[in-house]
């Protein structure tokens, strides 16, 4: 019973330290890029695009397309820095239960 009690206190704390990372993760702002840095997207957290840059070398008629296709791979790019730092995180707040049946995969 005892090893019982030690368990459900770990995963009180999992589960506290799995909050605060989620609140870091929402405060997150993380950059990505295309082109060289031609297109560069800035997106928060949870996951909002907050700004999206691009250079006036691309803003000429004809380069809708590149610009769209540029956009969506730095986009690409900023969910990629997300994802991975959000896997950190987690893994991170989850300690010694990351690897347990049951538990979520980062």
């Amino acid at each position: 019973m005892k090893d019982l009690s030690s368990l459900m206190k770990q995963a009180q704390a999992m589960q506290e330290k799995v909050g605060q990372a989620q609140s870091e993760l929402e405060s997150l702002v993380l950059l990505g890029q295309a082109g060289d840095g031609l297109v560069k997207v800035t997106l928060k957290g949870t996951g909002q695009i907050i700004r999206v840059d691009i250079d006036d070398s691309l803003m000429r008629p004809g380069e809708a397309e590149l610009v769209g296709d540029l956009v969506a791979a730095a986009h690409a790019d900023a969910k990629r820095h997300l994802d991975a730092r959000s896997a950190e995180l987690m893994r991170k707040a989850a300690g010694p239960l990351a690897g347990m049946p049951g538990m979520p995969r980062f």
